[in-house]
Order: C-alpha cells, then structure tokens, then sequence
C-alpha cells in the first residue's frame, strides 16, 4: 500500500501577510498556499517542518491524516477562552494534550497507530470542512469537544476507576463538529451514547441560579464585562461571562462525576439498544424491499407475452450485455410465476426458451451463474 499523508492549516483571526506566504512557499514547494491557508499532499516524503511550529506562528486549526490511521487536529485559541483548570482537568498525554504559549493555548487531539485504525486516504479536504467549526464553539464556551477527546481514555485498557474530567450537559446531542470529531478519533459510538446518559441540556436557562450568581458579582466585575462589550469585544465577555458562571455553578452544586466503569456499563446498554434498533432498520428496509419487488412483479405478470418476446429479442442479440439483460428478466419472469403460483408455467417456458437459443455457450454460463439451469 502506497504512502499517503494529508496536511491543512488554516488561518481564521488574521490574514497572512505576503512575507509568511513566502516563508511557507520555502517549506514546500508544492503546497497550496493562499492567505488563509496551506494544504499538501504526500505519496512519498515528509513535510519540511514541525506542524507545532507552524501552529505556534502562523495558523489556528491544522489537521492531519494519514493511511496508516494517524490523526491529528490542533486549534490555537486566545488564552483567556479557557482556564487552566479546565484544560488540565481533560489533558491525558497521547490523547488530548495543552501547551500553554504567551498568548494562545495549542490544544492537539491525536488518534495514533491502534486497533482503531482507519484508512483516511483521499478522505484529507472533507475534514477540515467538518471539525474546523470546533474552534469557535470552545471559543463560545462549549467544552464537548474537550470530552470527546477524553473518551479515549476511556477505551483503553486498566482505566475504570478514572473519574471524568466533569460534568457537561447536552452530551447527548452532540453538534456535527463533535459527532466529526468523535468519528475522526474512532470514538466508540456506543461509549459516545453513554456518555450523553443523563447529561441533557436544560431546556431553558435556571433564572434563579442566574440571579443568584448575578447578586454575587462585584461593581467592578460588571463595568469590565460591560467595558468589553462596548470595546467590541462581546465574544470574548461572553466566554468570561459563561466560565465564571459554570465555575460558581459547579462550587455551589457540586455533581457526582462517572467512572470510567460505569460509563462502559452504560455503553453495553446502549449496544444493547443500538443492536435492536439497528435490527428493526433491516427488518424494515428487507420488508419494503419486498414489497416493491412483488409490485414490480405484479406488473410484470400483467404482460407475461410480452416479456417473454423481450427475452427472446435481447438474446437474439448476441452480445454479453444483451445476454445480461437476458438473465436478469429470466429471473424476474420465474419470480412472477411464483408469487402467481404458476411455477410449472414458468418451466415449461423456459425449456422451450433454452430449446431455441441452446447454442448460445455464452448465454447457458451466464444461466447458470444466475441459478436458472
């Protein structure tokens, strides 16, 4: 099998200035560069340069994939968009990792050699497409993707007394970059359904715990919230606004966290349920199936004289497609005789059929690949 690896940057709170599309082009001669973004290819041979590196510098969402069923998605987000805390509460070496620069946090999700594996070739552009929007949902204070990260751990082996990182509500209904990225990372879907047990989000936000939170902040806290919305800055209060809330929430009312264990117990309920479902999906995809094969043949039988000049027409023929079109209205024809309970019919028909165009050597194999002879 044939090498294959896949690399993208993009670049999404500024522009590259012509000077750093320039040091790009030096890395690669052959990559896609614009001013937003740099993507490549390989069949053979290795990027000139650390990934890290590039992140740290240049750009904010890189993702990268190969064959052989590495992956990896790194985002470069604003410092303040996440307490250290926070990070460090979900960061496992190997599978969800921090680094904390002067301004930014480089968070790396990584799915390395194991029994994982998938084959991502020429699956590269449709990634970026599908967990690039990740970045802004942390950015708004959405920590889901840090917990489908976290879900690796617990996949692996010697880790069910290990306490999840947090509570986080609407794990059940995870967005399309989240389910992505739990795909991107083969993420057992059955853990992934354990781990939304019992973490639904509220339907509407607790007015009460608001106020209470609320009556709890300082003057001052309150002229910087609205000092920063004023400045331009609404985003950026509304990450604080949320982190301090969630934060007092969690002093407050402290939750029971899960245990690896009972996550996976919760999962092999939710296989249980996912395997019945499943069968009930095919049990109705076969019985539709069914129905409008017979209707088909109901058809077919209204015109059986028909069909049968339609046979001896196409074999008449001579040719491998015609000899297709041959067994495949044979078999439609026995089919229709069957389901009208005339099977001796079909037969007798046929013998007289094979009589007629016997010579045809072609035509008899395919028959019998077909089950008619």
């Amino acid at each position: 099998m044939s090498e294959y690896q896949y690399y993208s940057f993009r670049a999404v709170d500024r522009r590259l200035s012509a000077s750093e599309m320039k040091q790009l082009r030096n890395i690669s001669s052959r990559a896609e560069i614009t001013a937003e973004s740099f993507v490549n290819e390989y069949n053979y041979g290795d990027l000139k340069a650390n990934p890290r590196d590039l992140m740290r510098q240049f750009f904010d969402i890189h993702v990268y994939l190969s064959n052989w069923g590495s992956a990896v998605l790194m985002l470069r987000l604003p410092k303040e968009a996440l307490a250290a805390e926070t990070v460090n509460a979900f960061a496992v070496d190997g599978y969800f990792e921090a680094e904390a620069l002067p301004e930014y946090w480089l968070l790396t999700w990584s799915l390395g050699e194991s029994e994982n594996y998938q084959d991502f070739e020429d699956e590269g552009s449709g990634w970026m497409a599908r967990l690039a929007p990740l970045r802004e949902e942390i950015l708004r204070g959405d920590l889901r993707s840090l917990y489908v990260g976290w879900l690796q751990v617990a996949m692996a082996e010697d880790t069910e007394a290990e306490m999840e990182p947090m509570e986080l509500e609407g794990l059940n209904d995870l967005t399309a970059a989240q389910r992505a990225l739990a795909e991107f990372l083969a993420v057992d879907p059955d853990l992934l359904a354990a781990a939304g047990v019992g973490r639904e989000a509220r339907e509407k936000v607790d007015t009460d715990a608001v106020d209470a939170w609320l009556d709890k902040l300082s003057p001052g806290e309150v002229r910087e919230y609205l000092r920063q919305m004023l400045a331009g800055q609404g985003a950026q209060a509304e990450r604080m606004l949320k982190r301090s809330f969630a934060e007092w929430r969690s002093r407050v009312s402290p939750v029971t966290r899960r245990t690896v264990l009972e996550l996976r117990q919760f999962a092999e309920q939710a296989q249980k349920v996912r395997l019945v479902r499943e069968a009930n999906a095919r049990s109705k995809a076969e019985a539709d199936k069914k129905r409008k094969r017979e209707a088909s043949l109901t058809i077919l039988a209204g015109d059986f004289a028909g069909a049968w000049k339609k046979v001896d027409e196409e074999a008449c023929r001579s040719c491998a497609s015609a000899y297709d079109i041959v067994c495949r209205l044979l078999v439609d024809l026995r089919d229709a005789y069957a389901l009208q309970g005339n099977p001796d019919t079909f037969r007798r028909q046929f013998e007289q059929f094979i009589a007629e165009h016997g010579r045809r050597k072609a035509l008899l194999t395919r028959l019998q690949k077909a089950g008619l002879r």
